[in-house]
């Protein structure tokens, strides 16, 4: 109402037009007429919607409710509502199978059904390609007694595999290693689409939706490259994936018990020299419109520093960093006396070798097992 009378206000003297001042108050213009028209006649009282003060003449008087609510609570507590408002119809009673089934819902007597699953339409592919790419893994026998997971990242647009290997679990380091292997041949791409687990989302409730304010070290990763990240909330949401998954559990497997292939490096061979050039071939399609949304990305050492993990550790007294069961002493540099106390970034790569930086600059790079390769000798970009 206070905004009302601003704009009525502003109207009358002429500040703003009906239609300046309808808008303001996010309504059409005859609907600010309308208001001038009561708002003269009786004030701001005249503005007051009147159904919300009216009690409808068609609502069921509360005895009759409460007197139903109690016979069910009573006498048929654990049948179903159809089976109820049946013998309530059959005993004389004029209410609807909803406005029943909407009373015992409200006094907490019968649960609500759970929501029906929506009405699913086909999604047209991305007409580029590098619009879109899905990224998975499925766990499988894939050799007799080897249980592997295939992480596969393909092109929405033209079906084609990007990348395409073995690896004991799926996880963060599957990831950027995949996205590493496409970035690489391709170049940076628009979106990438994948189902909801931990290591590409946070979901704070189990089966709910994904908190993207509190991305993981995958999805900080996709941010720093531009990369959109979209989450898929059931396995119809991934049904070029699973199809293409399902082909791959039925060829795959046969191709590599054909060759004679069972360990993990043999495979990983494979797939890179033979299967996947030959998938490509047979199922790649053409995109529906020429063109390609890939975007070429020549700096390698950036793509290090973003494609891995990134953790924040405090220096000890002996300056020395605790990461993962691993001791890494810093060396001595001309720059400071000690690092003791001070806040340094952890990067562990792909490959396991984790170096510490100090801002701008890197103090020093370790193995996989903790030793010390290099020190002060790269500055951050």
């Amino acid at each position: 109402m206070e905004r009302f009378e601003e704009a009525f206000g502003a109207w009358t003297e002429s500040r703003l037009t009906q239609e300046e001042a309808a808008r303001l108050l996010g309504v059409c213009e005859r609907t600010f007429r309308r208001w001038i028209d009561r708002y003269e006649e009786a004030g701001l009282d005249g503005l007051i919607d009147k159904r919300l003060s009216q009690a409808s003449s068609r609502r069921a008087p509360v005895d009759e409710v409460m007197g139903l609510v109690d016979r069910y609570r009573n006498r048929h507590r654990g049948w179903n509502v159809r089976h109820f408002h049946a013998w309530y119809r059959r005993d004389g009673g004029k209410r609807s199978y909803t406005w029943l089934k909407n009373a015992l819902q409200a006094a907490g007597l019968v649960a609500r059904a759970p929501r029906r699953g929506a009405h699913r339409k086909r999604r047209e592919a991305a007409p580029w390609p590098g619009m879109l790419l899905h990224q998975d893994g499925s766990r499988h026998e894939w050799a007799p007694g080897r249980m592997w997971d295939l992480i596969v990242t393909m092109d929405d647009a033209t079906n084609a595999h990007y990348s395409m290997f073995f690896c004991e679990e799926e996880g963060t380091w599957s990831s950027f290693r995949s996205i590493r292997e496409l970035i690489d041949a391709s170049g940076l791409f628009c979106s990438l689409y994948t189902d909801r687990g931990s290591h590409y989302w946070h979901t704070p409730t189990a089966g709910g939706k994904v908190d993207k304010g509190n991305p993981t070290q995958f999805g900080q990763a996709m941010r720093q490259l531009g990369i959109e990240m979209i989450p898929a909330y059931s396995p119809e949401a991934r049904g070029r994936s699973e199809r293409a998954f399902k082909m791959h559990q039925d060829r795959l497997v046969k191709e590599l018990a054909l060759a004679g292939v069972a360990e993990m490096e043999a495979a990983n061979r494979y797939l890179r020299e033979k299967y996947l050039p030959a998938f490509n071939a047979e199922f790649a399609r053409p995109p529906r419109e020429e063109g390609s949304a890939f975007v070429a990305c020549g700096d390698a050492e950036r793509l290090d520093e973003i494609l891995c993990e990134h953790h924040e550790r405090v220096v000890g007294h002996d300056n020395c960093v605790r990461f993962r069961r691993k001791v890494l002493q810093i060396p001595p540099d001309r720059y400071r006396c000690h690092y003791v106390k001070a806040t340094v970034k952890v990067l562990q790569y792909v490959d396991g070798c984790v170096a510490i930086r100090h801002g701008p600059r890197e103090l020093a790079r370790y193995d996989s097992q903790g030793k010390l390769l290099t020190e002060n000798l790269r500055t951050a970009a």
